[in-house]
């Protein structure tokens, strides 16, 4: 997660963190990671040994990363970075916003998965594949997702789906709209109905995601410096026949180029 307005942390990154690990369990990221480690081998020009996590939330993906990689996380939310690190004691974890971290040190490989939606425009969009260019050794690989396209945007897209742990249950509601497709930004709203021995809180959640077009993705990896790939990607959490692309941005290697 990146946070892109300073006046304003979502409840799920903050008050309301605890839920996450319930109503997305790390055991559901384990075949789309295997999928995105998989992809970071067959791409890099050496082994991958270490890799950087921007917008890591939660470390969900890190529990299966770890079983690959020495990982780093970075993220801008406390709350999730307190989750990471107690489910993965094993990486490290450093709280910065992935649109101006320097950590002073480089990586076999990057991801920028799922968080890359809360960048909302194309300067912070700019800004963190830059960031993650810096940080990746030459020859290295680095993944991010595009979820949406602004032309296959489905409006009034909705969630249902229920979760239970120990004695409190959770319906966890998601609405995403686009109040204006002209724009680079679509709409999420959460309702959160939350029963602890039968006794319910009702919370909403408010926050906005970044849609733009895959040529102005690939033209600002490219000003960074990247040469992009695209493959396909069949996420778990998808209705049966969706997809959405993973691009692999390789960083050239050239000779005389410390590695």
């Amino acid at each position: 997660m990146s946070k892109t307005n300073d006046e304003y942390m979502p409840h799920l990154y903050s008050d309301l963190v605890w839920t996450w690990p319930i109503i997305s369990p790390p055991g559901d990221y384990i075949p789309d990671t295997e999928f995105f480690s998989k992809v970071i081998k067959e791409h890099s020009k050496n082994e991958p040994k270490t890799l950087l996590h921007l917008g890591c939330g939660g470390g969900h993906n890190d529990f299966t990363f770890k079983r690959y990689f020495e990982v780093t996380g970075v993220d801008i939310s406390e709350g999730m970075l307190g989750l990471a690190r107690r489910l993965n004691p094993e990486n490290t974890y450093h709280y910065g916003d992935m649109r101006t971290v320097r950590l002073g040190e480089r990586f076999d490989a990057v991801a920028i998965l799922d968080s890359v939606n809360a960048m909302t425009a194309e300067g912070d969009l700019r800004s963190a594949f830059v960031t993650a260019y810096e940080h990746l050794r030459p020859g290295g690989i680095m993944l991010t997702m595009v979820e949406q396209l602004g032309d296959q945007f489905q409006q009034n897209t909705t969630f249902c789906t229920t979760h239970t742990s120990g004695d409190v249950e959770i319906t966890f509601i998601q609405n995403y709209y686009d109040p204006d497709p002209a724009d680079n930004s679509y709409e999420g709203t959460f309702v959160f109905l939350i029963r602890r021995g039968g006794k319910l809180e009702i919370h909403t959640d408010h926050q906005l995601a970044g849609v733009f077009p895959l040529e102005t993705r690939k033209r600002l990896l490219g000003e960074a410096g990247f040469e992009v790939e695209q493959v396909e990607f069949k996420p778990g959490t998808f209705a049966e026949g969706e997809s959405c692309l993973i691009l692999v941005c390789a960083k050239p290697s050239y000779q005389g180029v410390e590695q």
